[in-house]
C-alpha cells in the first residue's frame, strides 16, 4: 500500500514538473528551441497594461495625409490620442478616404482600424477621330479638357469636359464632322473661232482644281456638259463641273465657252439665176456657186468665196439672155450649145398643115412659163426639101444642119413625131402623137430634174398660175 503511494505521488510530480522542462515554442513568439544546447528558456507572459485614462497619449498621435482626424476625448479637448478617443477621419477636396471614417484609441494603445486618402482620378478620356483634346491637370479632379478638330472638320457637342468628383467626366464624347465642301476652281472661260468652212470648233481644256479641307479625298467630280475636245456649234455653252468629298459635301464651278462663227454679208442670187453653197452659205470658208436659168449665160466668176476678213471674194456676176449661133458647120457644134444648159424637144412634120404639128404648137404656145422654168427649148423641123423649115425661135437653120439632125435623131419626114433630149444630149422620150404640155413638164419633173432644179421647183411651184 505504501509503495502504490509513493509510485502515484511519483507521477503527480511528473506531471506538474513537465511543463517546466519542454521547450517553450509558440508559433511567432520569436522564441525557438535551442538544437545545440539543453537548456530550456522559459515564455514570459506579457503582463496586462494598467488602463489610465489620464494619461494624454495613450495611443500614437493620429496624423493622415492629405487629410484631416476630427477627435473627440472623455478627458475633454486637449486629449487627441488618449484611452477611449474617438476620432472622425476625412480627406481633402479630390482625394478619396480609403478605409474606416471613425477610429478609436483601444486599451491594447492602439487605434481601431487604419485609413488613408487616395488622390481621386478620372479614366482616361478616348482620342476623338479628326480631332484632339488638351486638359488642364490630366486626369485629376477638376481638370477640364478641352476639345478641338483638325483643319475641314467642326466639333459637334461638348467643347469641354470636367472631372467630377464622383470619377466620372462632365458631358459627353464631341465627334469632329466634315460639313466644309470640298475646294474647286474651273479653267478661266474661253472664246474660239469656228473653223473654216465649219460652224464648229474643237475646244480643250485641263480638268478642274480640286481640294478637300479635310481629309483631302475626292470621291467623285462630275461634268455637266461636254467633254473637253468636243465640237461645240456657234454660241455660248455654260461648262459645270461638282465635286464631292467622303462626306458627301460637294462644291461646284463653272465657266463659259463661247464659239464665233465668222459671217459674210448674204450673198443675193443673180436676176434669172440662183446660187448653190457649201456649209452655211455665208460662213467662213463657204464657196457659193452662181447658176443661171435656161435660156440665160452667166458673165463673170463662176464662185465666189467667204473670206476671214468677213468679205466675200471676187465681184458677183450676172446672167444674161443664152445667144445661139445658128451659123455653125454641124449639128453637133449647135447641140454643144446647149450641153449641160438645156433640154431639146426637137418636133418634126411633114408639112406646116399637119393636123398633129398645128395641134401640138398651139398647145406649147400656151405654156411658154412652164417650158421656161424646166428648161426646154423647141426645134421645129418642118416641110419636105427644098422648102424644109428648121428654126428655133427666130433663128433658121440651114438645109445641112437639118439634115444632121434629122439623122442623129432618126427623125422621120413622113410623119409627126417627137424626141425629149435632156441636158447632156440623150434621147429620153419619143412621142407619136401630141401630148399636153402637163404630160411633157411630169416627165421631167419625176425624171429629169437635178437636185438643185428640184429645190428651185418647190420655191417657184405657184409662179406660173
Amino acid at each position: 500500500m505504501a509503495i502504490q503511494l509513493t509510485r502515484r505521488g511519483a507521477l503527480s510530480l511528473l506531471l506538474f514538473l513537465t511543463p517546466a522542462v519542454m521547450p517553450t515554442w509558440y508559433a511567432g513568439s520569436g522564441y525557438y528551441p535551442d538544437e545545440s544546447y539543453n537548456e530550456v528558456y522559459a515564455e514570459e507572459v506579457p503582463q496586462t497594461p494598467i488602463l489610465d485614462y489620464k494619461v494624454p497619449r495613450w495611443c500614437y498621435t493620429l496624423n493622415i495625409q492629405d487629410g484631416e482626424a476630427t477627435c473627440y476625448s472623455p478627458r475633454g479637448g486637449n486629449y487627441h490620442s488618449s484611452l477611449g478617443t474617438r476620432c472622425e477621419l476625412s480627406c481633402d477636396r479630390g482625394f478619396r478616404l480609403i478605409g474606416r471614417r471613425s477610429v478609436q484609441c483601444l486599451p491594447s494603445r492602439r487605434w481601431s482600424g487604419t485609413a488613408y486618402c487616395r488622390q481621386m482620378r478620372c479614366h482616361a478620356l478616348p482620342f476623338i477621330t479628326s480631332g484632339t483634346y488638351t486638359c488642364t491637370n490630366g486626369v485629376l479632379l477638376d481638370s477640364r479638357c478641352d476639345y478641338s478638330c483638325s483643319s475641314g472638320y467642326h466639333l459637334e457637342g461638348d467643347r469641354s469636359r470636367i472631372c467630377m468628383e464622383d470619377g466620372r467626366w462632365s458631358g459627353g464624347e464631341p465627334v469632329c464632322v466634315d460639313i466644309d465642301p470640298p475646294k474647286i476652281r474651273c479653267p478661266h472661260s474661253r472664246e474660239k473661232m469656228a473653223e473654216p468652212e465649219k460652224l464648229t470648233a474643237r475646244v480643250y481644256w485641263d480638268p478642274p482644281v480640286v481640294k478637300d479641307s479635310a481629309d483631302g479625298t475626292i470621291t467623285r467630280l462630275t461634268l455637266r456638259g461636254p467633254e473637253p475636245g468636243s465640237h461645240f456649234p456657234e454660241g455660248e455653252h455654260v461648262i459645270r463641273y461638282t465635286a464631292y468629298d467622303r462626306a458627301y459635301n460637294r462644291a461646284s464651278c463653272k465657266f463659259i465657252v463661247k464659239v464665233q462663227v465668222r459671217r459674210c454679208p448674204t450673198l443675193k442670187p443673180p436676176l434669172h439665176g440662183y446660187l448653190t453653197c457649201t456649209s452655211a452659205g455665208d460662213n467662213y470658208g463657204a464657196t457659193c456657186e452662181y447658176h443661171c436659168d435656161g435660156g440665160y449665160e452667166r458673165q463673170g466668176t463662176s464662185s465666189r468665196v467667204c473670206q476671214s476678213s468677213r468679205q466675200w471674194s471676187g465681184s458677183p456676176p450676172v446672167c444674161v439672155p443664152m445667144k445661139i449661133n445658128v451659123n455653125v458647120n454641124s449639128a453637133a457644134g449647135l447641140l454643144d450649145q446647149f450641153y449641160e444648159k438645156r433640154r431639146l424637144l426637137i418636133i418634126s412634120a411633114p408639112d406646116p398643115s399637119n393636123r398633129y404639128y398645128k395641134m401640138q404648137i398651139s398647145m406649147l404656145q400656151q405654156s411658154t412659163c412652164g417650158l421656161d422654168l424646166r428648161h426646154v427649148t423647141i426645134i421645129e423641123l418642118v416641110g419636105q426639101p427644098p422648102q424644109e423649115v428648121g428654126r428655133i425661135r427666130e433663128h433658121q437653120l440651114s438645109a445641112n444642119i437639118i439634115e444632121e439632125l434629122r439623122q442623129f435623131q432618126h427623125l422621120t419626114r413622113s410623119y409627126f413625131n417627137m424626141v425629149l433630149i435632156d441636158k447632156q444630149g440623150i434621147d429620153r422620150e419619143r412621142y407619136m402623137e401630141p401630148v399636153t404640155p402637163e404630160e411633157i413638164f411630169t416627165f421631167i419633173d419625176d425624171y429629169l430634174l437635178s437636185n438643185e432644179e428640184l429645190i428651185q421647183r418647190r420655191e417657184q411651184r405657184d409662179i406660173c398660175d
